[in-house]
């Protein structure tokens, strides 16, 4: 594999496959991160132990569902999420818009965790290093790190995934058996969570994974390795990390995770900060260069190189944690959150069901080359994509994520055909 290409507009290789563990290790780190830890204390805080593990089981059922039909469709046709969606409903330049959407949310993420990042850093050394001093380095560095692809990937996951779970098993032994588990004051409790509203949680917390998924599944050998590490991801994301937060949030009554951490660990959870952030952010730009890549050649028919949008698109996100305008933004990235699972649902349902493109796919696959050409644009997946969006968004009754899944399917399964069929009508005529 090129250092400096990481096939972000064409089919990996067959001889560019990797093992099941490096692939695995890599997808773990999505959610072996500090924000499962926090939100399985606010469900472990806000709900009864049976309630909190019904919602986490609940959520994984769609979860492991979503991932392993999508992780599987980048396996087989060895592409990119965003570049996937092109032929999976969305067509060329409906392709371009997720891709923009993908790259602005993980960008967004990027800068916000860089900035978590940089305070945790700037506070280990006592001040030595100032935000923006420590912001400017590890943003640095992480982009350098993604600008190398894969391998750079699964260098920092064999370091901070094995770590930061040992940190969290000491947390965990720590606040249990420590002195500071004593010492902890209780807080309030924070109102009751409602099962569906838990759901919700879990799901907007690991939907992003689910998209990304194929970004580091198009590197897997096999469906097999694909099921495995769908399964590894949820039993030590959801079960390890989100269950352990559960249960020390019960014990101490409290969801304040950072004091939790802070307290009963000391240096050692300022660490755990750090390797949390480290994990999750260089997939972040991993994928929001994908996006990137994707969009531009979507849009302008030119390839721009995988390492050249990493390094542009690091420095922006590096810039935005060092201005703090990020702190802005939030909001309008969780509005984005809302928008993915519907397009997810969109894609499973073309690549599956309706297999718009998959002979088209297929022919090109044994030359390890696209296909030549696109439908221009897919306005049965992007009407679908918006009703099961603005779903989500109005409808409180029942689990709004998914009901705006079930809702963009069934537009989708209803408008595709339709809208086909009247574009064979119109051509008739034409023909005639």
């Amino acid at each position: 594999m090129s250092k400096f290409d990481d096939y972000p507009l064409s089919r990996v290789p067959a001889g560019e496959r990797l093992s099941l563990f490096s692939v695995a290790l890599v997808h773990m780190g999505m959610l072996t991160a500090l924000d499962q830890f926090m939100l399985g204390a606010v469900l472990g805080n806000g709900m009864t132990l049976g309630a909190a593990f019904t919602a986490i089981t609940l959520a994984s059922l769609l979860f492991g569902f979503i991932t392993f039909a999508l992780g599987y469709a980048g396996m087989r046709e060895g592409l990119s999420g965003t570049l996937l969606a092109r032929w999976c409903g969305f067509g060329r330049h409906g392709s371009v818009l997720i891709g923009l959407l993908v790259a602005v949310s993980l960008l967004g993420w990027f800068g916000i965790q860089n900035a978590v990042f940089a305070r945790s850093l700037s506070y280990a050394l006592d001040g030595r290093l100032s935000f923006a001093q420590a912001a400017s380095l590890s943003g640095a560095v992480l982009t350098l790190l993604v600008a190398f692809g894969f391998k750079a990937l699964r260098f920092t996951a064999r370091v901070a995934v094995p770590l930061f779970i040992a940190l969290m098993g000491w947390i965990f032994w720590h606040a249990f058996h420590g002195p500071a588990a004593n010492s902890l004051p209780p807080l309030v409790a924070t109102e009751t969570i409602t099962l569906s509203a838990a759901i919700t949680m879990v799901i907007g917390g690991a939907i992003l994974a689910s998209l990304m998924t194929p970004d580091l599944t198009r590197f897997s050998r096999s469906g097999k390795d694909v099921f495995a590490i769908t399964l590894l991801t949820i039993l030590v994301g959801e079960y390890g990390v989100n269950g352990l937060a559960i249960l020390i949030a019960k014990a101490l009554h409290t969801a304040d995770i950072i004091a939790i951490i802070t307290q009963t660990t000391a240096t050692l959870g300022l660490f755990a900060v750090v390797f949390s952030t480290l994990r999750v952010n260089d997939l972040n730009l991993y994928s929001s260069t994908l996006g990137v890549a994707n969009a531009t050649e979507g849009l302008t028919g030119f390839k721009p190189r995988y390492s050249v949008i990493t390094l542009l698109l690091g420095f922006l996100g590096t810039l935005c944690s060092v201005l703090g305008i990020l702190d802005r933004f939030v909001d309008f990235l969780e509005l984005l959150g809302v928008i993915f699972p519907p397009v997810l649902g969109v894609m499973i349902v073309d690549y599956y069901l309706l297999k718009t493109d998959r002979q088209t796919l297929a022919q090109s696959r044994d030359s390890n080359a696209l296909p030549p050409s696109s439908q221009p644009i897919g306005w049965p997946a992007l009407i679908a994509s918006v009703a099961g969006g603005a779903t989500g968004l109005l409808v409180e009754r029942g689990v709004p994520v998914f009901n705006s899944i079930i809702v963009a399917c069934v537009v989708y399964l209803l408008t595709a055909p339709l809208m086909k069929r009247a574009a064979i009508m119109q051509k008739r005529p034409a023909a005639d």
